[in-house]
């Protein structure tokens, strides 16, 4: 997975990276349906495989190699030789490939069984922390039957138990899929929590009543933890129009100077979320999940547009990888090479020094994530 030459692409190809948000990978083997699933986040076509992607096409050129396999391998020789090699030694390849020293894995979403967060350190040769999904906590909650008087408070308390475990060091939201970003910005009553409360328990299923996702939300300030929330670019229980991060404004206003923010994956939306990293002081973007499927020839077009305004101390990496350890690694190589490429450019412009360069480049790629979360050099 060579990147282009240059100092600056020298200097991010050694670096070792923070992946602020990602997810296990399969543990056991996968068929070619399986594999192709978590290749995409859309649905299945008939007759149309998710090799037939950017995000496959990146998988049998980048990918491939590091199988042992010639560039552009077939897909069926592609998943031949990766059941050949088996789940853990395939697992390991693609983390070691990614060079990633700290994991903070996401534990919220588990329809495969996956690795845990120290299984998946291990393989990578790294450590781990954990992010809590709080709308799982909410869920959770529910599952064990509470009164509509006493969600709050259970909710609020099984919340604090969650980020208390060891290792924990942030908190996540997916009100992108439950409600989207047109809430009402303000913190609910207790009243209005609780006849929210009252519907939701009646109906039952996941967490989508807007009045418990603003208290979540809200929750999620009280613990005084980095909160992170998916925006933009999902699949298709997102409603696109609905998760631009920009509707957050005023929610932001309203919670200036208490936690920091943290926007998830944004495209199409990175040039919004560029706009509130540069004018809240609490916000901070990275493009994860992105990166891996446009792959390593687009990256620097949404890197480029995502740094236009962004301040420089605002940007962190995530692969947001997911099932498949190939986009630990797909994740790593297009960020490496998009900024290396337009950092790289602007120094050979004399826009910008190298010093700088190679400065902003371990922001990026592991600093900026180390003093949002409070993480000691090295870990």
């Amino acid at each position: 997975m060579a990147t282009p030459a240059g100092p600056v692409h020298e200097a991010l190809a050694e670096l070792e990276l923070v992946d602020h948000h990602c997810h296990g990978v399969v543990a056991g083997p996968l068929d070619r349906a399986g594999f192709e699933a978590l290749l995409t986040e859309g649905d299945r076509w008939p007759g149309v495989s998710p090799f037939d992607t950017p995000a496959g096409v990146a998988v049998r050129r980048h990918c491939a190699p590091v199988l042992d396999l010639e560039r552009h391998a077939p897909a069926d020789d592609y998943l031949a030789r990766r059941a050949e090699l088996g789940p853990p030694e395939v697992n390991r390849r693609f983390l070691a490939a990614a060079r990633t020293g700290v994991f903070c894995v996401d534990t919220g979403f588990t329809p495969h069984r996956l690795t845990t967060p120290g299984e998946l350190a291990a393989a990578g040769g790294g450590v781990a922390h954990e992010i809590v999904r709080l709308e799982t906590v909410a869920e959770a909650v529910a599952a064990r039957g509470v009164e509509a008087g006493g969600y709050a408070d259970a909710f609020r308390a099984a919340a604090l138990d969650a980020v208390r475990r060891p290792g924990v060091i942030g908190v996540k939201s997916v009100a992108a899929y439950r409600t989207g970003f047109e809430l009402d910005p303000a913190r609910p009553s207790d009243a209005e929590v609780t006849r929210a409360a009252r519907r939701w328990l009646a109906r039952g299923g996941r967490l989508d009543e807007p009045v418990l996702v603003r208290h979540l939300l809200w929750t999620a300030v009280d613990l005084g933890l980095p909160l992170q929330l998916h925006t933009g670019f999902g699949d298709s229980d997102i409603r696109l129009h609905q998760v631009d991060p920009s509707r957050l404004t005023d929610w932001l206003h309203l919670t200036a100077g208490t936690i920091p923010v943290l926007l998830l994956h944004c495209w199409p939306y990175q040039r919004q979320a560029a706009y509130l990293a540069a004018v809240f002081e609490q916000v901070y973007l990275d493009m994860g999940l992105t990166l891996h499927h446009v792959g390593p020839v687009r990256a620097r077009a949404v890197l480029e547009e995502a740094l236009e305004i962004t301040p420089f101390r605002k940007l962190l990496y995530s692969s947001d990888a997911y099932g498949v350890a190939e986009f630990y690694a797909l994740g790593a190589l297009a960020f490496r090479r998009g900024l290396g490429e337009l950092l790289q450019d602007r120094v050979d412009a004399d826009e910008l020094g190298l010093p700088d360069a190679l400065r902003l480049a371990r922001w990026a790629a592991a600093d900026n994530a180390r003093r949002v979360y409070r993480l000691p050099d090295g870990h």
